[in-house]
């Protein structure tokens, strides 16, 4: 996980066969292609992994929790200066923002240049699509909101304990316990991740045996342009933002790759929460802006999300030969830019949330939602890869603006 230059050691030199097998992203691998396999040529056998991967995100949300409230309470506790907390509080929410902000724009312009939608919908296979279609039509609230995400309430539970813990008088002896069972919560994570490529394998496996390659085809340039419009922002607009600090997101890429394998396998951001943590601290991100960035992103920073709901409704008005004038689509993403916020992580909440802007918008039928159910699931994993690379970023360049970046281990990331 250490992204420092390495000296020839005892195990380099057993070979680049024990390397190979010895490496977690090797075996995550094996186990996406695996279940691939099993889904295109089993499907009903690859139905029924679906256990295995939704067993292993199970296990992992346990310490989503402990380390995302341990991480905060010791990174405020340990700044000692509470200003500095809120500053990187609206220092990340205004990045997010404007980042998030420049996905929807570019999801927006990448569908009008493509027109995905200009297709003959009477080809195209209809879904179910009324469990996301019905009871939509409601305003967002963001008390709901609150309240149906656990990764806000355990922040907002930890910046309030952590602040309360500067205060207190036996502060340094509570720090010194909650660092201990810190670690027994890391080390518990590092053997669970062992589990991840049966996690990948169950994932992958029931995603191609429930929806097949074969639904694809039809919606084939849909997806081309989903894929390459979240290329173009992670190396164009993320890229762009990393260059400005010397960083380059090709080094950045391949030292999450453990991680984007992970979301590739499952289709969850979530699954690749606490290690994602652990890796930016590893990198030289502060404990405190990596425990207030990370969880905050995961709600507020899904730039992968951004551009599928944005590219998704002018798919809709396309197929639908719906006209959206200028001002409609400034609308689109001023809705999106609210509605996008209630996608938090879940596998398939982006679709709820596209429902929900269809029926603000009250022009496109909600009803063509039913033409995307058999692609949605192949795109979430875009959208997930996506929404972890854009929280790493923003971890990373936060850190940097704070000048709480150590440069210890940065040397294979920098590009000078």
């Amino acid at each position: 996980m250490n992204i420092t230059s390495q000296k020839p050691t005892a195990k380099s030199k057993k070979g680049i066969f024990y390397t190979i097998i010895t490496n977690l992203t090797f075996w995550v691998l094996i186990a996406i292609i695996a279940g691939i396999l099993l889904g295109h040529f089993s499907p009903a056998n690859g139905v029924k992994m679906e256990i295995l991967g939704a067993k292993f995100i199970a296990l992992i949300k346990i310490f989503i929790g402990p380390i995302i409230f341990l991480t905060i309470v010791l990174g405020i506790s340990g700044m000692g200066n509470l200003k500095k907390v809120g500053r990187i509080g609206v220092k990340a929410l205004g990045y997010f923002e404007v980042v998030s902000t420049i996905a929807l724009a570019i999801g927006v312009a990448v569908a009008y240049f493509f027109k995905p939608g200009k297709i003959d919908k009477s080809g195209l296979t209809l879904g179910d699509a009324s469990q996301y279609t019905n009871g939509v039509a409601k305003d967002f609230s963001w008390l709901e909101f609150f309240f149906s995400n656990f990764t806000l309430q355990v922040l907002l539970a930890a910046i309030i304990c952590g602040i309360a813990l500067n205060f207190y008088k036996k502060r340094e002896q509570t720090i010194l316990v909650l660092d201990r069972f810190s670690k027994v919560v890391f080390l518990g994570l590092k053997y669970v991740m062992y589990l991840a490529p049966i996690g990948a394998f169950g994932g992958m496996a029931y995603t191609i045996g429930k929806f097949g390659l074969q639904t694809l085809i039809p919606l084939g340039k849909l997806m081309l342009c989903v894929y390459l419009t979240m290329a173009l922002f992670v190396f164009l607009v993320l890229g762009t933002i990393l260059k400005y600090y010397k960083i380059s997101i090709l080094s950045i890429l391949k030292y999450i790759k453990e991680e984007l394998l992970l979301v590739l396998g499952t289709s969850s951001s979530e699954a690749a929460l606490p290690s994602i943590m652990v890796k930016l601290e590893q990198m030289g991100c502060s404990k405190s802006v990596v425990g207030l960035v990370i969880p905050t992103g995961y709600s507020f920073n899904l730039d992968g999300t951004s551009i599928y709901l944005s590219m998704s409704v002018i798919f809709l008005a396309q197929l639908y030969d719906v006209h959206l004038s200028f001002f409609e689509i400034l609308s689109v993403i001023g809705i999106l830019m609210i509605t996008s916020k209630g996608a938090a992580g879940v596998t398939g909440s982006g679709f709820i949330v596209l429902a929900s802007t269809l029926t603000a918008l009250h022009k496109i039928p909600v009803e063509g939602l039913a033409f995307l159910l058999g692609v949605d699931k192949f795109m979430s994993e875009a959208r997930a890869i996506t929404n972890l690379i854009g929280n790493t970023v923003a971890t990373i360049i936060i850190s940097k603006s704070e000048h709480d970046f150590t440069e210890l281990n940065l040397d294979p990331v920098l590009e000078e």
